[in-house]
């Protein structure tokens, strides 16, 4: 076994801990050993990402004990794919909440770590239930960071938000003791094995399993009419804790992928496919309600929580063809879509910072220092967002429109995917001309403090900087994703790299 697989687990928890126990109310040593720290995990993830690429899928055993009675961590493509992103944007997040915002609240950096813990053991976890331990962990970080800073709206957000998750933790509890009851296991691996053993007289209790388990993850990736949470507790929280909330929203398309599209997948036997005639609709819907929310938003916040939900729908229609084409291409965009919400809500805090009496309400105001800077971000994380060309959100819808080719509603879905780019374009144009274009002159002396401008500058042009890397490198990194989709979607690879066997396709019934 390789123990540098469970690096990015461990890292977070001790450097949480250790922020708490020993730098409790020291916010600047706790900055830096925050930013030294995430830099460490990014290159352990990258590390990773170039382990699974040379030796293939790869199992850790937490004790030693033998699958599947034991904790397993499992790395594969998808999982490495997924831990580099969160690195990424992670990096960029505490390099911007460094300027101050951190100093708002209490605990913000531990919180962060502890936020990282529970997303990287998410994508790691090679078990159903361990699964939902780590979600809680990922819901308890950020339930704090939600909050973080106080105020009215935020701690009623908030606690809306802790509300729906308090439901959706108990169905996913009630959905793995059906699956369990159903199977007598709950480790991914040997889960693929028993499903397909199940004949067609008796898969009640596991269905009904399976699709509880699904509006579980439908309610994590903002899938309407599970998505009500999100606008509201993304736009009403701190811009550095709803870009790190980016990640929340795939953890759920993550699982989704990885559940249905493996262990219920087209060889699942009774159950193949489970979910699939629930995703593609329910994704079209999304697509729709995000937009039209995108147009009536008042606020730059709600502009990127809704167009965070249009992208969701955009992401979920490729995804949920559960073929290598569709899941590559949703990946591709995935990857795109996380690095340009995210940027528009670190600008969007740029936004309230530099304009204290409108903050980043859609409303005319004094111009804010470094305006022509910030609206030139923002012009390009708008583009980005919608999908116009040249960066890798166009890049990413044309690989969806392509996956969708054989699909015999596709002329409806290239309808909903292209109406509504044009649609979030006037959306998005509007926010800026009235944020940027109808300010009034500059004052002759800015007034103090003045807010910081040169972590938050750089964590967007950081993250600019990885959407127009991720552009350039289309070619290679589509070609990894094929290859990633492939591999997420064997069962029969999966299976033999967590149990080391081959499993035994059953007999047909008659």
């Amino acid at each position: 076994m390789n123990h540098l697989i469970i690096a990015p687990i461990i890292l977070p928890a001790l450097t949480a801990a250790f922020l708490i126990l020993a730098l409790r109310g020291h916010v600047r040593s706790q900055r830096t050993v925050s930013i030294v720290a995430t830099v460490v995990l990014l290159a352990f993830d990258i590390g990773l990402l170039v382990l699974t690429a040379t030796e293939g899928p790869q199992v850790y055993r937490l004790g030693d004990w033998p699958v599947p009675y034991g904790i397993v961590l499992v790395l594969d493509q998808l999982s490495a794919t997924m831990l580099v992103l969160t690195g990424a944007l992670a990096l960029a997040v505490v390099i911007y909440a460094s300027a101050g915002s951190d100093r708002r609240g209490r605990l913000f950096h531990p919180l962060f770590q502890f936020q990282l813990l529970g997303i990287n053991g998410s994508f790691l976890t090679g078990d159903i239930f361990n699964l939902f331990v780590f979600f809680e962990v990922m819901l308890i970080a950020s339930y704090g960071l939600m909050v973080h800073g106080g105020g009215a709206g935020r701690l009623k957000a908030g606690f809306h938000y802790v509300a729906i998750n308090l439901v959706a933790s108990t169905m996913f509890l009630i959905a793995v003791g059906l699956i369990y009851g159903s199977t007598g296991t709950l480790n991914m691996a040997d889960l693929a094995v028993r499903v397909q053993q199940i004949g067609s007289t008796d898969p009640g209790f596991l269905k009904a399993g399976a699709l509880l388990l699904f509006a579980v993850f439908a309610t994590k990736a903002a899938l309407v009419p599970l998505h009500w949470w999100l606008p509201a507790t993304y736009a009403s929280t701190s811009a550095p804790a709803a870009a790190i909330f980016m990640m929340l929203t795939k953890v759920g398309a993550y699982a989704i992928l990885r559940v249905y599209g493996m262990i219920f997948g087209a060889d699942a036997g009774a159950l193949a496919l489970v979910a699939s005639p629930y995703v593609l609709p329910a994704a079209v819907v999304t697509v729709l309600f995000g937009t039209l929310g995108v147009i009536g938003s008042r606020t730059l916040k709600a502009v990127a929580a809704f167009a965070v939900v249009a992208s969701m729908g955009t992401l979920l229609i490729a995804l949920g063809l559960f073929d290598n084409v569709g899941v590559a291409a949703a990946l591709y965009y995935m990857v795109h879509s996380t690095l340009a919400g995210a940027a528009l809500f670190l600008i969007a805090g740029m936004v309230v910072e530099g304009r204290p009496h409108t903050l980043d309400r859609l409303e005319p105001d004094m111009a804010m220092r470094a305006e022509k800077l910030v609206a030139s971000l923002f012009f390009i994380a708008a583009l980005a967002m919608v999908g116009l060309p040249p960066l890798s959100g166009f890049i990413g819808k044309v690989m969806i429109l392509d996956a969708t080719r054989g699909v015999p509603s596709w002329a409806l879905l290239w309808t909903v995917i292209l109406c509504t780019s044009l649609v979030l374009t006037y959306g998005l144009t509007r926010a800026g001309t009235t944020l940027f274009w109808s300010s009034a002159p500059p004052p002759d002396k800015w007034p103090e403090p003045r807010p910081k401008l040169f972590q938050p500058v750089l964590a967007v042009s950081l993250l600019v900087s990885m959407m127009v890397a991720w552009t350039l490198a289309a070619g290679p990194a589509t070609a990894w994703l094929e290859s990633t989709a492939h591999q997420a979607l064997d069962r029969s690879g999966y299976v033999e790299t967590v149990l080391g066997q081959k499993p035994i396709r059953p007999a047909k019934e008659d």
